[in-house]
């Protein structure tokens, strides 16, 4: 037995005055509730009952455990109570972690509408570039941009990423839209990378990778001010298109190059394990689920559609 079965049975047998009607409510042997409280004596160096043929009485020393330990067993039951529901309900708090790019995505969204959901359910949301290691800084889950390394995670390929070179119309006026990813060269630049790793931009040309090794006219280690840059007209970016979304509908941005985005960038959703996990895990992994199907239902509509069209 475990200390809390030990002192469970302690306090039934100070209950009863009985070692024999203990063990008839436990459905054990009165040998075997003897035995349990003579290892908690043991443990305590201290003896709990006095003995006789016919009854048994609790000591001064188990009188102070019979009083102090009621408090202890009520708050395991409430904390025993209280994780069944984590297990069961969602509610509790998640630890999430994401990259800055996913925040100008329609991530928060579908963060804030799981939220509204699951109104017992808090988030914490580290946003970085860096790589969290999920196991050392408590996360639960992490979003992540392109392929992941780690062997000990549990990946979920959530939504493809395409990338597009944009700029202001006004810039593309200026000095023509390019054709093929070579011609960046020429361009003035706008290109974001992590501290200390050299900027470059990454296409698929005929099927294979084909990379551009960039001295950008603006370097910086977060993409938000760049895009403040290329609205002003004074560069290109490369970048995915859900992070530019809005300023493309708007027109403020016009994208080129798409064709050569490569195939093989997703956002995924990564975790360190199956089972066990709390419901509220579970049911955003559920709830990431439905909004891949939804993306994934909508671009064969899409497709459909422009094929009728055409």
């Amino acid at each position: 037995m475990d200390s809390l079965d030990l002192i469970q049975t302690f306090r039934e047998v100070a209950r009863r005055g009985s070692f024999t009607a203990t063990a008839n409510v436990q459905g054990v042997s009165p040998a075997s509730v003897s035995k349990a409280i003579a290892q908690l004596e043991q443990r305590f160096g201290l003896r709990l009952f006095h003995r006789t043929t016919r009854k048994v009485s609790l000591t001064d020393a188990g009188q102070l455990l019979f009083e102090r330990s009621g408090a202890l067993l009520e708050l395991v039951d409430l904390t025993q109570g209280e994780l069944h529901e984590r297990a069961s309900r969602p509610s509790g708090r998640l630890a999430l972690t994401a990259p800055y790019g996913l925040m100008q995505t329609d991530l928060p969204t579908m963060l804030g509408q799981f939220l509204q959901r699951y109104t017992e359910v808090a988030l914490d949301l580290h946003v970085t570039d860096r790589e969290v290691n999920l196991a050392e800084e408590g996360v639960d889950l992490a979003f992540r941009v392109g392929p992941i390394r780690d062997a000990n995670l549990i990946v979920r390929r959530l939504l493809p990423v395409d990338f597009v070179a944009v700029a202001s119309p006004a810039y593309w006026r200026a000095h023509g839209k390019p054709a093929h990813p070579r011609e960046l060269c020429t361009h003035a630049q706008l290109a974001w990378s992590l501290p200390g790793q050299a900027p470059r931009w990454h296409f698929q040309v005929k099927d294979k990778p084909f990379e551009v090794l960039l001295q950008p006219r603006v370097g910086a280690t977060l993409q938000a001010p760049l895009v403040t840059l290329a609205l002003q007209g004074l560069g290109v970016m490369w970048a995915a298109r859900r992070a530019l979304a809005e300023w493309i509908e708007r027109g403020e941005l016009e994208p080129a190059l798409q064709e050569f985005s490569p195939t093989d960038v997703w956002v995924y959703a990564a975790y360190m394990q199956r089972r066990h996990n709390s419901a509220a895990l579970r049911a955003l992994l559920a709830h990431l689920d439905a909004f891949s199907q939804a993306f994934h239902r909508g671009e064969r509509m899409a497709a459909g559609g422009e094929a009728s069209a055409a």
